[in-house]
């Protein structure tokens, strides 16, 4: 049986998952750091991120140290983990992590990269191998499914990625993790999606003291 197509995601109460995009090689340039843009990006993105940076899980994985919170976030940060067979993410995603991720890449699957160019696949310490694919996202979950077998595939990000899954009628089921903080400007989860396309039921509800999980199905009106 094929598993599901997901994503998950972090949003803001005024429904941003991301500020507003600056360039990726000026957030993790010295130079760039001093940029009151970049500067700003940092800080809201630090505040979205804030519940999932003390878990035990997120610790570990990312080799951030020992030790961290447990409890409902770090489960279901970790049952996120875990169900993920393939992950998909666009091209600048994969730049950011690029110069962001460990040499042990985060992800220990299969990962297909949505892009315009050609590159051999990039194989990773842990299990991670990058996978480019340069003829549209339909191509990217074909392959990512194939690669999952029974296990879910994860679209990763960035944000127009996720929604140009979510509007082309590709994702099963996501979860919005709803964050107590304000952006005011940024990308918004629902940009660029036709809602007279969507029908959404709500399966799952869980809050913790930091933030609040939620869960819907997607269907086809």
């Amino acid at each position: 049986m094929a598993g599901k197509v997901f994503f998950s995601v972090t949003m803001s109460l005024d429904g941003f998952m991301a500020p507003e995009a600056v360039p990726v090689e000026d957030v993790f340039s010295p130079e760039g750091r001093n940029d009151p843009r970049v500067q700003r990006w940092m800080t809201k993105w630090s505040e979205l991120q804030a519940w999932a940076f003390p878990q035990r899980w997120f610790r570990e994985n990312l080799k951030l140290g020992e030790g961290g919170e447990e409890g409902l976030d770090n489960d279901i940060a970790r049952a996120t983990y875990e169900r993920t067979g393939v992950s998909v993410m666009g091209k600048r995603m994969f730049d950011a992590g690029e110069l962001a991720w460990p040499e042990e890449a985060p992800f220990h699957t299969p990962v297909f990269v949505v892009t315009h160019t050609k590159r051999d696949p990039w194989e990773r310490p842990g299990g991670t191998t990058f996978h480019f694919v340069n003829d549209g996202i339909s191509s990217a979950l074909d392959q990512a499914r194939e690669a999952a077998g029974d296990r879910d595939v994860r679209i990763a990000g960035g944000a127009e990625t996720i929604q140009e899954y979510l509007d082309g009628g590709l994702i099963d089921e996501f979860s919005i993790t709803l964050a107590p903080v304000l952006f005011g400007t940024g990308i918004r989860l629902f940009d660029r999606v036709d809602p007279a396309r969507l029908a959404l039921d709500q399966t799952r509800t869980d809050a913790s003291s930091r933030v609040t999980h939620l869960t819907y199905t997607v269907g086809k009106r």
